[in-house]
């Protein structure tokens, strides 16, 4: 899972709703795993409704509301009943640029930080279309809306990096692991 993480990066997210696609660059992830990553929603193998699809086998998208407010989209990682996940935290934009803007709201790029379209795990999902609908889909399905390619390169290791996942203090220890990675140089990766 957390090579998964590393991997996943530089890959391409796509999503085609009612003939609408979208797709960018992965430049930004993180790795949850269960049972003993306190930040993981599955931490302890808790089950519940949110967390079951994460049990289920790999291959597939966990998009959950974070504070009633934001869709965030994660791709399972484990084998079945073993939770694992990786958060995907920014992208690049590569198509339908001005569907995003309209998803977000934007206007234009012109009064905005144009990477602050697609940076941030509920900027992303909502310029893609992503929201909890789409829960438990697999990437593998023929009919899928929402797919992961491959990169038309992958990237070099000395333009990855990694560091502890934001937004977990709650978690102890488990927030001090570099579970984050993120493309280096990338505008599209949220800065801390």
């Amino acid at each position: 899972m957390v090579q998964i993480a590393r991997d996943l990066l530089g890959r391409v997210l796509v999503t085609e709703f009612d003939g609408l696609r979208t797709a960018g660059r992965i430049t930004e992830t993180e790795a949850y795993r269960a049972p003993d990553d306190r930040a993981c929603h599955a931490w302890n193998n808790r089950r519940t409704a949110r967390t079951e699809v994460m049990f289920r086998e790999g291959g597939r998208a966990y998009i959950y509301l974070c504070y009633g407010i934001h869709h965030l989209f994660n791709v399972v990682t484990g084998p079945e009943n073993i939770a694992h996940a990786v958060l995907i935290r920014a992208i690049e934009p590569l198509e339908g640029v001005q569907i995003m803007m309209e998803r977000r709201g934007w206007p234009d790029l012109t009064k905005r930080r144009p990477a602050a379209l697609t940076t941030g795990p509920g900027a992303l999902s909502r310029a893609l279309g992503l929201d909890t609908r789409w829960n438990g889909l697999h990437f593998s399905d023929p009919e899928t809306p929402v797919w992961i390619e491959e990169p038309e390169r992958l990237l070099p290791e000395e333009d990855i990096i990694s560091g502890k996942r934001i937004g977990v203090d709650y978690a102890g220890e488990c927030a001090e692991w570099p579970w984050r990675f993120w493309v280096k140089q990338s505008p599209f990766v949220k800065k801390v």
